[in-house]
């Protein structure tokens, strides 16, 4: 593959997405989401080509593997995409200047949408939905792990833009090797933003060697403080929630921490993990407490890299803390900016815990596995920014445009 040819020929197909009806898109994604169900025996052939070279034991490989039901939730989120409003064109404001000058912000593509993401093939069709809704052409750069299920992914795409006359470089899939990865972190002037999704490492090295502006996602490092007036009931389900229903997410549940005046009763919220073997790294309090009935094979001291640390596995730390300030104060030292609960029922309490806390995603009696796009109303998500320009949180179809003024007059000039 010639990258730079590669690159221009995106460049040119999103500059004809511009003449594209809504309609017409909507079209397309509606018949992605019935392509999706047709070729579900083949997309499953091929994502078993993937997951028969990863080890089963592999934290990624829950997100590596798709399923009828996943690749069915993938077609439905297709379809929940086409069914939003368009995000382009929308007048963010609109003043006349005393010279008779209108001015009008208004919303457009940022162009060309470079992704970088690991063993997750759901991305690429994620990803490609929300371009194509909000005007903007994609350049996919899967990992070699997911090779398989990646290239069937594209043709499906490829297949479906060619039925409807769409140039179908508007969504390309780069080789998985290092050099294409090189040349799209410095494919200045033909790509407008890169979104990286995956590891720490994948995000920091891309942050740290890209030309191309970056938006960071992916990285959650998630914690739930369960205060000194947090209701039982609620702290052991949200507790448990959060931390299995997906352990290889990024909103998953890394570290409960738990108000001193209540850890007698952390043998309780923690029970319903014992059922998916959910390993406890405990500080010297909780230890003590969880001794003496939670599993002695699932129960370690916790060390200095048990905090901070982005499981993906059935692990979880657990932090005892005398007030508030002090969760806040460990929030603050091991937190990616992802996501953040508190369990209470202390309205003041939950007010500090919302206003002090610095992340994408704040809960108060809710569990971290909602931080996502298709839960937000969103259609589906680009990745959850953690960082603070341009956008935080959920990325879909508005987080993929920016602006332009656009100027119109009578002939005005501008004096000295």
């Amino acid at each position: 593959m010639n990258l730079n040819k590669t690159f221009i020929s995106v460049l040119e197909a999103s500059r004809k997405l511009r003449f594209i009806s809504d309609d017409t898109i909507n079209d397309i994604l509606n018949a992605i989401a019935d392509e999706i169900i047709t070729a579900t025996p083949f997309l499953l052939e091929e994502n078993a080509k993937d997951l028969a070279r990863m080890d089963l034991s592999d934290p990624k490989y829950d997100r590596l593997k798709l399923t009828s039901s996943r690749l069915s939730d993938i077609a439905n989120d297709m379809r929940n995409v086409a069914s939003l409003s368009s995000p382009l064109g929308k007048i963010i404001s609109s003043v006349e200047r005393p010279n008779g000058m209108n001015l009008t912000k208004v919303t457009v593509p940022f162009g060309v949408i470079g992704i970088i993401y690991e063993a997750r093939p759901n991305v690429s069709f994620d990803v490609f939905s929300l371009c194509l809704k909000s005007g903007n052409a994609c350049i996919l750069k899967g990992g070699s792990d997911a090779s398989h299920s990646n290239i069937a992914i594209v043709k499906l795409l490829h297949e479906v833009l060619q039925r409807f006359h769409i140039d179908k470089n508007t969504v390309v899939l780069l080789p998985t090797d290092r050099d294409a990865t090189a040349a799209l972190l410095h494919a200045v002037g033909y790509v407008d933003l890169i979104i990286p999704r995956g590891s720490s490492g994948l995000i920091n090295f891309v942050r740290e060697n890209s030309t191309v502006p970056v938006i960071e996602t992916g990285a959650g490092i998630c914690h739930t403080y369960f205060d000194k007036e947090g209701d039982i009931n609620k702290g052991r389900n949200i507790v448990d929630n959060a931390k299995t229903r997906r352990v290889s997410v990024c909103n998953a549940l890394d570290c409960l921490i738990i108000h001193q005046d209540r850890i007698n009763e952390l043998n309780d919220i923690c029970s319903p993990l014992i059922k998916n073997n959910v390993t406890i790294y405990a500080d010297e309090p909780s230890y003590n407490v969880l001794k003496t009935s939670y599993p002695a094979q699932l129960l370690q001291c916790a060390n200095d890299h048990s905090f901070g640390t982005e499981f993906l596995d059935y692990k979880m730390a657990v932090k005892t803390v005398h007030n508030i300030e002090e969760a806040l104060i460990h929030i603050q030292k091991n937190s990616s900016k992802h996501s953040e609960c508190i369990i209470t029922e202390n309205k003041e309490t939950a007010d500090i815990f919302c206003k002090m806390v610095d992340a994408a995603c704040v809960y108060v009696n809710v569990s971290t596995a909602f931080t996502d796009g298709a839960q937000f109303g969103l259609g589906a998500e680009i990745g959850i920014s953690t960082q603070k320009l341009h956008a935080r949180g959920p990325m879909a179809l508005e987080e993929l445009t920016t602006y332009k003024w656009i100027i119109q007059g009578n002939g005005q000039t501008r004096t000295p």
